[in-house]
């Protein structure tokens, strides 16, 4: 497990500049209940992974998520490249929308390099899968879980702000698996709903709920109320 704890909250750091990031990672880091940060192509495109992972790494030691909005969606043969450049964080989010091959493919060179891997689901925002109007066929986030199961895979992004979907996926994964949910506060999924949904393991990613907040340390800790 990268995050210490049962349940936590992970800050998702889609801010727009290196001073914004130093000063939201500098406001929460000591916050109880915050269990690391998710970067993401914001900042990773405009100023360089390295450089990003070097911002928060000389303020915590707090795990480094990347998530690469979507990573998983190419072909097998860069999943060994994405791993390599990936190495210097903790944890990254794979979508592997490209299929069942490609998903094999790059769990495998993400673990071989060290990485824990978190493979999504289904995604918060409306019109994803095709009977709500989207490209991506209804059965999609199971196949990709039953594979991601065989391939020992046990974090899963569940969409926080569908509660009746986090409930179908503990049902299907289990009581041990780890969630990790995009769509609270801003995309309005309410934390307590989530948290009687979830189970015992998991962590509530919220970006700008906090880092768009006057007071970001206090609304960092208002969050964390609801995972001590």
């Amino acid at each position: 497990m990268i995050i210490k704890r049962d349940r936590s909250i992970i800050i998702s750091c889609d801010v727009d500049s290196l001073d914004r990031l130093r000063k939201l990672v500098k406001e929460t880091c000591r916050v109880e209940g915050v269990g690391g940060y998710k970067i993401g192509f914001e900042l990773c495109l405009a100023f360089g992974m390295p450089a990003v992972v070097r911002e928060i790494r000389n303020i915590t030691r707090l795990p480094i998520i990347y998530d690469h909005q979507k990573a998983a969606t190419d072909i097998p043969d860069t999943g060994e490249k994405f791993a390599r450049v990936c190495k210097i964080v903790d944890a990254v989010i794979l979508f592997p929308q490209a299929g069942p091959v490609t998903e094999k493919e790059w769990i495998k060179q993400c673990k071989m390099a060290g990485l824990t891997v978190i493979v999504g689901t289904e995604m918060s925002h409306k019109g994803y899968l095709a009977k709500d109007g989207g490209y991506i066929v209804d059965d999609a986030p199971k196949r990709i879980i039953e594979i991601a199961k065989k391939e020992g895979i046990n974090d899963f992004v569940v969409p926080g702000n569908k509660p009746d979907k986090v409930r179908e996926y503990r049902r299907i994964l289990g009581e041990k698996a780890v969630f990790y949910s995009p769509g609270i506060g801003a995309q309005g999924g309410d934390i307590r709903e989530y948290a009687k949904a979830a189970g015992k393991y998991w962590h509530a990613i919220v970006g700008r709920s906090i880092y768009g907040a006057k007071d970001i340390k206090r609304a960092a800790e208002e969050f964390c109320e609801y995972v001590r």
